[in-house]
C-alpha cells in the first residue's frame, strides 16, 4: 500500500488525536477552576493543572495543524472538518492562558498593592488564615511602592463628604455585594478586612479597608495582597479600582 493510499487514514487518526486531546484540555482547565473553587487541593495542585493545560494545549496545536495538512493532502474532507473543530476549539480554550500571559508583560511583577504608600493599611485579623503563605503581610517597601508608582499611577486615597461610621457602613455594604468574605470589621479602628478569590484559579487575596476622618469629611485607603505568585496580574489594582468605584456609586446613591 503506497503512503498516499495511507493518507486518508493516517490525516483522519491525527485529527481524531487532535481532538481527544483538545477534549481533555478543555477538561484539565475545568479542574483547575472547580478544584480552586471547590478547595479541592491547594493552590499548587491548581497551578499545575494550569500549566498541564498551557503545555498540553501548544502540543495539540502541532497535532492538529499536522492532521489539517495531513487532510487537505489527502482531499479528506471530514478529516479536516474534525482538525478544524479541534483547532476552533483549542483557540477558545487559548484565551485564559493568552490573557494571563500578556497582562504578565503589562503589569508590574508585584502582588500587594496600596492606595497609601507611606502608610499603608494593616492587617490583623485576616493574619492567621495567611499562616504558610508563600507572600508574607508586610509591604515591600519603597522599592515595591517605585513600581506601583511607575504601574498603577492611578490609585489614591478616596476621600468623601460623609462622616466615617457612614462611610464604614457603606464599604462593608460593598464588599458584601462584591462577594468578598467579611473577615472582620473594627468600628473604633475604622478597618474592614476581608477575603477575595481571583477570577480564574479562585486564588485568595486579602484586602483592608481603612477609613479615617479627614477634615470635615472622611478619607479611605485600600490594599490588596495576594497570598501567592509573586506577580498578581494586576488582579490587586483591578480590585481596588472597582471597589472605590463601587464605594463611590453607593454614597452618592445613599449619602
Amino acid at each position: 500500500m503506497s503512503i498516499r493510499s495511507r493518507l486518508p487514514r493516517l490525516a483522519a487518526l491525527v485529527a481524531c488525536s487532535g481532538l481527544a486531546l483538545a477534549g481533555f484540555i478543555a477538561i484539565v482547565l475545568g479542574l483547575s477552576v472547580a478544584g480552586g473553587r471547590g478547595d479541592w487541593w491547594d493552590f499548587r495542585t491548581g497551578y499545575a493543572l494550569f500549566r498541564v493545560a498551557l503545555f498540553g494545549g501548544l502540543a495539540a496545536c502541532v497535532i492538529t495543524l499536522t492532521g489539517l495538512v495531513l487532510a487537505l493532502l489527502a482531499r479528506a474532507g471530514r478529516a479536516a472538518l474534525l482538525s478544524l473543530v479541534a483547532l476552533g476549539l483549542l483557540i477558545i480554550l487559548a484565551a485564559v492562558p493568552v490573557a494571563h500571559l500578556r497582562a504578565a508583560g503589562r503589569v508590574p511583577p508585584i502582588h500587594d498593592i496600596s492606595t497609601d504608600l507611606d502608610d499603608p493599611p494593616r492587617f490583623v485579623a485576616v493574619l492567621p488564615r495567611r499562616q504558610g503563605a508563600p507572600n508574607g503581610a508586610e509591604h515591600g517597601g519603597a522599592a515595591v511602592a517605585a513600581q506601583q508608582r511607575a504601574g498603577y499611577p492611578d490609585l489614591a486615597p478616596a476621600r468623601f463628604d460623609a462622616p466615617p461610621d457612614r462611610v464604614l457602613a457603606r464599604a462593608v455594604e460593598v464588599a458584601r455585594s462584591l462577594g468578598w468574605e467579611i473577615v472582620a470589621v473594627a468600628p473604633a479602628e475604622g478597618r474592614l478586612e476581608a477575603t477575595d478569590r481571583t477570577r480564574w484559579l479562585a486564588f485568595r487575596d486579602d484586602v483592608v479597608v481603612r477609613v479615617r476622618p479627614e477634615g470635615a469629611g472622611t478619607r479611605v485607603d485600600v490594599r490588596s495582597l495576594s497570598r501567592v505568585g509573586r506577580s498578581d496580574l494586576g488582579a490587586n489594582a483591578r480590585r481596588i479600582r472597582g471597589y472605590l468605584d463601587a464605594l463611590r456609586a453607593a454614597l452618592a446613591a445613599g449619602g
